[in-house]
């Protein structure tokens, strides 16, 4: 069977331009392992992007697989409205012992944007149900995602995704976020006072009033081109959203379970989101899940006799799925017995070097950032002036057909190549990727 052939009859595949499949047909995978995808042909590639960043302990993980194995053997699903189960209750009690300090309660869902969704819910409520009805905005970085549902897109604001739907989406309230490498003030994010932070507080001083949350990617604006700014702006941030009564909202699903050097990013910073939305790396990639975890305080909110009308009528078919309890116990399991995010903080220190030795001196290669294992490299017409490349001329889309021809999957954001390999990846592995990677750059800019 022509399997390519069978995908574009009937597969409308995510965030692509189909019209491309007819030069670059679909790669079907076969089967994985650790770092590694088989496709059907036998060919060998290295998946550095975890698969959308969500494969943080590779692939076909044996103590993930003998756990979802193990506990489809008693129970795939049940509804989660007045029933539960014990992998669930399991997988609240080690969570609560990792999150950030304060928050409590757990509310299951199936996907981020799911989870952010839940949160925007969440937050609007808690501050009718508190008698502040007035607080009715969000605020939100700019070039921020968060999301595609239609609340999720409301706080996204990259055109790529949500400029078409913009008559569909709530007015929200956006901050000029951090750009670190084209810093309108001439700093440096290891040594700044954050400057950049006066945008928010002018916000705040215009619309704190009327706003019932504030959402953020701590640290890391991932579909921005992995954007990074300094742990100091989410502290600011914080003291800012306590002045004004917004509930701090932290989108930790791409930066949670180890991505960015500690188990969640606003460990950074040392203070606490109101709530908080994870997913991606809960299950290790194996189920889809998500959680949004809010504070007592915003729990009591909604606690009232039934008549009140105050309960969050928001819910999900498959919330508090079995399965994916089951692969998320298996990967914190796996973090704590092995010590994975200690080690991977050394494998980020060898594989940030490799990547600076090999490109650094590029003359398209405007920065090499990276934060944990994530390493994003910006390429830029001329590094001088730090002007980028026409988008018209997909150079990061090239360079990406380069590597695919090499066994790299280099999935770009635009013009950014990005590493952000699952958490186990060892050196051997780092040295190919580099190397295809450098290879496929210099395939198409010299």
């Amino acid at each position: 069977m022509d399997w390519q052939k069978e995908d574009l009859k009937y597969i409308w595949h995510p965030c692509s331009q189909m019209k491309d499949y007819e030069e670059l047909p679909p790669i079907v995978i076969e089967s994985g392992s650790g770092v590694h995808l088989k496709d059907i042909n036998g060919k060998d590639y290295i998946d550095i992007v975890s698969s959308w960043w969500c494969n943080l302990l590779g692939h076909c993980n044996p103590d993930i697989n003998e756990a979802v194995k193990k506990q489809l053997d008693s129970l795939e699903h049940v509804i989660f409205a007045n029933f539960s189960h014990k992998p669930a209750i399991k997988l609240c009690q080690r969570l609560s012992r990792i999150v950030p300090e304060g928050l409590t309660k757990f509310n299951f869902s199936d996907n981020g944007s799911a989870a952010v969704e839940c949160s925007l819910k969440m937050a609007f409520q808690y501050c009718y149900q508190t008698g502040r009805s007035e607080k009715q905005k969000f605020m939100c970085l700019s070039d921020g995602y968060h999301g595609e549902t239609i609340g999720a897109l409301s706080v996204g604001t990259l055109d790529l995704y949500a400029k078409i739907y913009k008559p569909m989406l709530m007015e929200t309230v956006r901050i000029e976020a951090p750009d670190c490498y084209r810093c309108p003030y001439g700093k440096n994010r290891d040594e700044c006072s954050c400057e950049c932070f006066e945008k928010a507080e002018a916000a705040f001083a215009e619309h704190g009033a009327e706003t019932a949350g504030m959402i953020v990617e701590p640290l890391l604006q991932g579909s921005a081109g992995m954007r990074i700014y300094p742990p100091l702006y989410l502290k600011k941030l914080r003291e800012l959203c306590d002045e004004y009564n917004v509930v701090l909202i932290a989108d930790e699903i791409a930066t949670g379970f180890g991505r960015t050097g500690k188990m969640f990013a606003f460990e950074h910073a040392g203070v606490s989101p109101d709530i908080m939305c994870i997913s991606k790396g809960l299950t290790g990639g194996y189920m889809p899940m998500a959680i949004t975890i809010a504070t007592d305080e915003i729990y009591d909110a909604f606690y009232s006799d039934y008549n009140e009308g105050k309960a969050f009528m928001h819910s999900h078919t498959y919330s508090g799925n079995p399965l994916g309890c089951s692969a998320a116990l298996a990967v914190l399991d796996v973090l704590e017995r092995d010590d994975i995010i200690a080690k991977a903080r050394e494998t980020a220190v060898y594989l940030n070097d490799r990547l600076s030795a090999a490109l650094k001196d590029h003359k398209n290669v405007g920065e090499i950032r990276h934060i944990g294992l994530i390493n994003a490299v910006e390429l830029v017409k001329d590094r001088e002036s730090k002007e980028g490349f026409d988008t018209e001329k997909r150079i990061g889309y090239e360079i990406y057909k380069k590597a695919l021809d090499r066994g790299l999957i280099l999935r770009p954001l635009g013009n950014v190549l990005y590493f952000n390999p699952p958490l186990t990846i060892g050196r051997e592995d780092i040295d190919t990727a580099v190397k295809l990677c450098t290879d496929s750059i210099n395939g198409v800019l010299l």
